[in-house]
């Protein structure tokens, strides 16, 4: 879409473009991406032909906004890629960024992310002090033997490493088969607020493992190498079990 908009070719242009040469075009930009190319050129040029003409006056000065986008958003993302280099060169120089970066689904920047915002991992006890520490930790609401199913999370805590840390789970969850399990199950549980919900347990599950591959300075081996008793936390929403 980009490439639309600033390469030297008008909508006209586009809409009386044969539909063979448009989907070949967006092929190539899009770098083979698009499920369907054909359908995708279809749909751009009957937008283009149902759309509204503006006078000449008026099409420049859009085209002017338009290029005026562009240009920023390739700025940004050029120096995003900076930025991305850069955090990727800092964590070579620490050793405990290759724990984190083993983790499928974790890049630099939430490997950088996290460790920035938790130092070193030995300031805490265990892996509760340092879920509390990110504010990922709950209020018990109860009375007598009820307890209420949506207990609101707390509002302290680290506001930076707690956003870290939900980002990173929603993207190790895409990615690790134990951590998508539990979100699902997590999700099916309430008819309320169910993604953000499990979203935050997964969160919660996730502190256990950066905690103990931190601590053990070890990397991230896959399906059971890392224990079932490492990987599974008991629910905060539940009611305390009777010893």
């Amino acid at each position: 879409m980009m490439s639309l908009l600033t390469e030297d070719v008008s909508l006209d242009e586009v809409a009386e473009m044969p539909l063979e040469d448009l989907s070949d075009f967006l092929d190539t930009k899009g770098k083979g991406r698009f499920a369907d190319s054909e359908k995708l050129a279809k749909s751009i040029q009957k937008a283009i032909r149902s759309a509204y003409r503006l006078g000449a006056v008026m099409a420049d000065s859009v085209d002017q906004v338009l290029g005026t986008y562009a240009m920023l958003i390739k700025t940004y993302t050029k120096q995003i890629k900076i930025l991305e280099k850069s955090i990727a060169d800092v964590l070579e120089t620490i050793p405990e960024a290759k724990s984190l970066l083993s983790i499928p689904g974790i890049g630099p920047t939430y490997t950088a992310g996290i460790l920035a915002e938790i130092g070193q991992i030995e300031r805490f006890d265990n892996q509760a002090k340092l879920a509390k520490y990110a504010g990922l930790y709950w209020k018990k609401n109860q009375s007598g033997n009820f307890t209420a199913q949506n207990t609101p999370i707390t509002k302290s805590g680290n506001h930076y490493l707690r956003y870290y840390l939900i980002e990173a789970a929603n993207s190790v969850r895409n990615n690790i088969p134990t951590f998508n399990e539990y979100y699902k199950k997590k999700k099916a549980e309430v008819p309320k607020h169910q993604h953000k919900r499990a979203l935050v347990l997964t969160a919660r599950k996730f502190v256990r493992l950066v905690d103990v591959l931190l601590r053990n300075h070890q990397l991230y081996m896959p399906e059971r190498s890392v224990s079932l008793e490492i990987l599974n936390i008991s629910n905060p929403f539940s009611a305390p079990r009777k010893n």
